[in-house]
């Protein structure tokens, strides 16, 4: 199993390591997982995400070669901008959901870490468009910083007035390291994701560490994205699963060619047999 670069500090904060998408990974640290939700929903916590993998895909026909890929509509996104998406093989069947970064001159995009390479093999193979992929998933380690006083605590590491809209991204310097903060998370609350090279992560970790932001697992993560009916890999929706029949409607735009767009549009117009619904729970079992 492998490693994030912050693995050593799990330990150091006695957290309860799993495997997860090929990672040991940490599902709760001591203080339980009440603590770590009362923490994101009324203050602040972190997730270490770094066992995503990101894939970087450059060249003058970079746009075309994804919107083709991705369903929903790469033509909207600006420099700056963010964009949840889905990739689906020819069938409809979604390969993964990813949020892609349009940059000065490349796309940044964050899959699943079970489905990188599954993904970056994708790419690589409808890659009629003569761009360059690259998986620099290895380089790179990423944060999740979520609750309500989030910007306030970035705003002092980085001295800086961090006021990005929901789903645009900047870079800003620290200590003459490039550092990628995008307003995106999987809480519903307030958020800011960090992408920084392995070398400098364990600094900014132990600095939010010392400002006494909680460190969270795998465990509240998954009940905070389900209050927000985020979907899941591998449980919600997986490749036997079509975005119509995940309730992602909403990403799918049919104005455009895209893989697997005749089954959906075919689905949208006739109906499907079966759909992922969410329960809202207002009582105790």
């Amino acid at each position: 199993m492998k490693k994030t670069a912050l693995y050593n500090e799990h330990i150091k904060l006695n957290a309860k390591i799993v495997d997860f998408g090929g990672y040991q990974m940490p599902v709760n640290y001591s203080h339980g997982i009440q603590f770590e939700y009362d923490s994101v929903r009324n203050n602040v916590g972190m997730f270490d995400v770094s066992h995503m993998g990101q894939i970087i895909v450059s060249g003058p026909e970079s746009k075309n070669l994804l919107q083709y890929l991705m369903v929903n509509n790469i033509e909207k996104l600006n420099v700056g901008d963010a964009q949840y998406t889905a990739i689906c093989n020819n069938e409809g069947g979604i390969k993964d959901d990813v949020i892609v970064y349009c940059c000065n001159s490349k796309y940044i995009l964050i899959v699943n870490a079970s489905n990188c390479e599954k993904i970056f093999n994708w790419i690589k193979l409808n890659n009629d468009k003569n761009c360059l992929i690259e998986n620099v998933s290895a380089q790179y380690s990423l944060i999740a910083v979520q609750g309500p006083k989030s910007r306030k605590i970035l705003n002092k590491i980085f001295n800086e007035n961090i006021m990005l809209k929901f789903y645009s991204h900047m870079k800003i310097k620290m200590n003459e390291n490039e550092i990628f903060i995008s307003r995106t998370g999987y809480t519903g609350e307030l958020g800011y994701e960090i992408l920084v090279d392995n070398n400098i992560i364990k600094d900014i970790w132990k600095e939010l560490v010392s400002l006494n932001v909680t460190p969270c697992g795998l465990a509240v993560r998954d009940i905070l994205r389900l209050e927000m009916r985020y979907c899941l890999y591998g449980n919600d929706i997986s490749e036997s699963k079509t975005p119509i029949e995940s309730g992602l409607n909403w990403i799918v735009d049919f104005r455009k060619k895209f893989i697997g767009d005749n089954i959906l549009l075919n689905q949208k117009n006739n109906g499907i047999e079966k759909k992922l619904i969410a329960f809202k729970m207002i009582d105790k079992c």
